[in-house]
This record gives structure tokens, C-alpha cells and sequence, in this order.
């Protein structure tokens, strides 16, 4: 009923109105609802209730932990829709298993020049050049801080993205992710770095491993800085050759991270400047998860991004050697029922 209504407003109103407004309108709403106890039960009682994983049970291959957090749904929100950790109650509260919240830098930035949001009603996907848009660090650091005060807020699962600011020259890179991950690891489930977006100049020339491994480095003393060593992992971009796919596994494996997320948006396209998300991300997606699957190490994460809409998608993307999934596109063209929906259909199914 609510995926049906929602679908209608969709197609008759919401896709005329600002992509841009209408994500920050939508976020505004998730957050102000998941703020409120009796919203947050609310939905969490009618759209977002995940089944209850009976872990004694639990074949092995069905569990899968980040760190020391047993996941309770495969499926997952991307980074890029709440960009400054203000909703993460509403969003668990809607279904999702884990958060993934940012890209968050060091200091505020306001992005990329609209416009720089679009969606592609034909082919179900989102084109962006957003530019790390964001309030900074501290002003992140301190809503997980108050989030992780409440119970609700401790249960949920939580990822940071962090990135560097534009500003920043490539040799001082290094320092910014290991300040983001310095001031937010005491307070997430795992850290995600992003050398990946297309949408900051000369940021993926910076998934090179000469590049990269400075970097990984920095971000883990960052995150071994607390008490907490938070989980580390690295999103790469889709568009990488598959060699250089197998160098960042290597490294990966190498550094004793957590494990990979896979993939960002593609810039295979001719749309203009930006990356897709979205169906059209699917195929290659699939082939980058299935590559880097092959490569991993057993006990490390691999997260699987890219066109997943439904159940039998991240089955898919499981299938291709995923231990989860994440999804933003999907969110945005399906409504806030759907990550509920697809979370119990793979709990009941053979995901």
C-alpha cells in the first residue's frame, strides 16, 4: 500500500520537483520523524521491522559481522544520502541494516555549483557532481557523539565516509583522512575511505597504490587513535581496469583491512560531468564484486553497491561474492518502505 502510493506521488509529482530539494526536503522528514520515539516505533512497527535473526540458528554463511556488530539485514544504505549523520534513526527505523552516512571532510564545503543532481527517469538511475557537500568533521563528530548517547542510537549500525576537502593538495591528503577518522572512529562501526567519487579533481587518481597506501595508513592510525579500532575499509570506483582492482585487493590484504566497498559511481557515460548510480551501475558492478570476491581474504567485508532495486538484485550481488549490500538509488525511486521489504524478503529467502 505505501510502496504503491508512494510510487504514484513519484511518477506524478515528486520527479518534477529539484532533485536537490527534494533530497535535503526528504532527509529534513527522515530526520525530524527517526527524532521522535513514538514516530521511530512507529515506523519501525509498520515499514521497517526486520525479522528477528534467530543467531543460534543462524547458518554461518547467514551471519556476517563489521567488527564485533552482528549485522541484522543484508541490505544497507550507501553513503551520499545522509551526508551529516542527521537521520540515521529514521533510516534504521525504515529498514535498513546498516547506515553508511557522508562523504564527510575535515572542514565544511559546500560542493559543486548547481545544478549537480539529476535523476534519469528512463533508465531508473541518478546522475551527480555534488562535491563532498558537507558541515565538516566536528559538526559530524558531534551528532554521532549524541547519537551513541541514547539507546536506540547505540543499537544502530553505523558507517562513516570520510573524504579530503577540495582544497586540500594531494600531498597533504594523507592528513585529512586520518583527521576525519581520528575524530570520527570512537564513534562508528566502521570507517569507509573514499578516493573514489568522481566529483572532487583528482581524487581517483589517488586510488593508485603508491597513493592509496599512505593513505589506508593514515586513516588506520586514525582509527586505532581511541580505545575503539574501528573496522577500515576503501571504496573503489567502477571504472578502474580490473589490474588495478587487483592491486587495491592486494593492498588491502596486505594492511589487514576490514574489506572493500564496491563500487562508486561510474563515469562511463555522456551525459556530462558527474557519476551515475543507479540500473545502469548493475552489470559492472556485479563484475567488479565478483572480481574482488574472488581476491579477498575469507575473513575480510566485502560490501556490494551498484543498481541493486530488488531482492533478486542483491541476491545477485550476494551471489556474486558480496557478504552485504548497500543501496541509495533504489531508496530514492522506490520510497521508505522498500528497505524493509527487501531486508525481510532476504531474511526469509535464501540470501
Amino acid at each position: 500500500m505505501i510502496r504503491a502510493a508512494y510510487s504514484w506521488l513519484f511518477r506524478t509529482l515528486i520527479h518534477r520537483t529539484d532533485p536537490e530539494w527534494a533530497h535535503h526536503a526528504g532527509i529534513r522528514a527522515i530526520g525530524l520523524a527517526g527524532d521522535c520515539a513514538l514516530t521511530r516505533r512507529l515506523m519501525r512497527a509498520t515499514i521497517g521491522h526486520l525479522d528477528a535473526p534467530d543467531v543460534a540458528s543462524m547458518p554461518r554463511k547467514r551471519k556476517v559481522y563489521i567488527g564485533e556488530r552482528l549485522v541484522p539485514g543484508r541490505l544497507g544504505l550507501a553513503a551520499g544520502m545522509d551526508k551529516d549523520a542527521r537521520a540515521i534513526l529514521g533510516l534504521t527505523a525504515m529498514g535498513f541494516g546498516f547506515v553508511e552516512v557522508g562523504t564527510i571532510t575535515p572542514k565544511p564545503q559546500p560542493g559543486n555549483d548547481a545544478p549537480r543532481l539529476w535523476r534519469l527517469m528512463d533508465s531508473r538511475g541518478l546522475r551527480n557532481r555534488m562535491g563532498f557537500n558537507n558541515e565538516g568533521a566536528d559538526a559530524a563528530a558531534q551528532r554521532l557523539r549524541d547519537l551513541r548517547s541514547t539507546r536506540d542510537g547505540r543499537a544502530a549500525i553505523v558507517g562513516v565516509n570520510i573524504g579530503k576537502n577540495k582544497t586540500t593538495p594531494e600531498e597533504r591528503a594523507a592528513g585529512d583522512y586520518e583527521y576525519c577518522a581520528t575524530l570520527l572512529a570512537p564513534w562508528a562501526d566502521f570507517v569507509v575511505v573514499n578516493v573514489s567519487s568522481p566529483n572532487t579533481p583528482g581524487l581517483r587518481d589517488l586510488q593508485s597504490v603508491e597513493h592509496l597506501r599512505p593513505i589506508l595508513l593514515a586513516a588506520q592510525r586514525g582509527c586505532r587513535s581511541s580505545n575503539r579500532d574501528a573496522p577500515l575499509f576503501v571504496k573503489i570506483a567502477p571504472d578502474l581496469a580490473d589490474a588495478q582492482i587487483l592491486e587495491i585487493v592486494a593492498l588491502v590484504k596486505e594492511l589487514g583491512l576490514a574489506g572493500v566497498v564496491a563500487t562508486n559511481t561510474t563515469i562511463a557515460h555522456d551525459l556530462g560531468d558527474g557519476g551515475v548510480s543507479g540500473a545502469p551501475l548493475r552489470e559492472r558492478a556485479l563484475e567488479v564484486v565478483r572480481l574482488v570476491a574472488e581476491h579477498l581474504d575469507d575473513e575480510q567485508v566485502l560490501i556490494g553497491t551498484g543498481g541493486v532495486f530488488s531482492a533478486d538484485d542483491a541476491r545477485a550481488m550476494l551471489a556474486a561474492g558480496a557478504d552485504l549490500v548497500e543501496a541509495f538509488t533504489a531508496f530514492v525511486f522506490e520510497g521508505p518502505s522498500w528497505p524493509g521489504e527487501v531486508n525481510r524478503e532476504l531474511a526469509r529467502g535464501r540470501a
